[in-house]
């Protein structure tokens, strides 16, 4: 069965941004002049998913009026036949895009278990907003490849350095086929120097409906919060859950520092501000010395 439903988590309070996202939620802030957000359900239109379903929290209203018909704004755009810009904000009507709000901060499983009843009883994929991941085939359609071949759940991961494996969720492979991993256990940010491997679980999943079970025993787990990576843990002990090293580079949007760094990336990448941007890091590198 092929995967048409998403899950998008966006109910975090985004306390690493603060004081930015006291009033803004930590999806809108933009990379160059898009919000992240936006990168995310675009991967997932191109990776073929007709319905999206976005998990919010307080104070995100913002999220869905960005996806939603500006009738004056667009009618502004035909008149000054600024149509490219048109097509830009019009990129979201090729999906049907759904709001659920988390009543509770109580973790990403949690977010993902408040989205059952949308899902139904089918496979679904998770995307995660910290995680922008460029390639020429989607890292989710990756995923969805996968398993359409398996039937099985799959879950992305890349390999990190040993020093940062406490900050993810690590799987524990027991074999390899190809990028394709069995996994013997998935651990939620190990100790430092605990770690099995460091093959990270990187923002993108796409999971069998019997996840909801272990989901909805609301088990406590890292942070005091409702782990997936616990979840998908215990249902990796009933059927297969594998890991898929995908191919792409993966931009972490979740930190200040590497925020900085994937907006100038992606800045120099356009043809209106490589050379005036490059110009200006010239300029400014003689004030950088000493």
């Amino acid at each position: 069965m092929t995967v048409k439903k998403a899950i998008i988590p966006a109910a975090g309070l985004g306390t690493r941004f603060l004081p930015a996202t006291k009033a803004m939620p930590k999806e809108m802030l933009p990379i160059v002049d898009r919000p992240t957000i936006e990168y995310i359900v675009e991967e997932a239109i191109n990776s073929g998913i007709e319905d999206i379903i976005i998990v919010t929290g307080k104070g995100k209203r913002a999220i869905e009026d960005h996806f939603d018909n500006v009738y004056e704004l667009e009618q502004n755009l035909v008149q000054k036949e600024k149509f490219d810009l048109l097509e830009k904000i019009r990129k979201s009507a090729n999906v049907e895009i759904h709001y659920i709000r988390q009543k509770e901060p109580k973790g990403l499983g949690h977010a993902v278990w408040s989205a059952r009843k949308f899902i139904g009883n089918e496979p679904f994929a998770v995307l995660l907003g910290d995680d922008i991941v460029q390639n020429e085939i989607p890292c989710l359609k990756q995923l969805i490849n996968e398993h359409e071949e398996t039937n099985s759940s799959i879950i992305g991961v890349q390999q990190v350095p040993d020093s940062e494996t406490h900050k993810y969720g690590i799987i524990d492979p027991e074999s390899v086929e190809g990028k394709r991993y069995k996994v013997k256990r998935f651990i939620e940010k190990p100790p430092k120097g605990t770690a099995p491997s460091n093959l990270a679980i990187i923002g993108r999943y796409i999971l069998t409906p019997e996840i909801f079970h272990f989901l909805g025993e609301q088990s406590i787990g890292a942070g005091g919060e409702i782990q997936l990576t616990d979840a998908i843990e215990n249902l990796n002990k009933v059927q297969e859950v594998y890991g898929f090293e995908f191919e792409g580079k993966r931009y972490d949007v979740g930190e200040k520092l590497s925020f900085i760094k994937t907006t100038i990336e992606f800045a120099l990448a356009r043809d209106d501000l490589r050379e005036p941007l490059l110009e200006y890091i010239e300029s400014i590198k003689p004030n950088l010395k000493g």
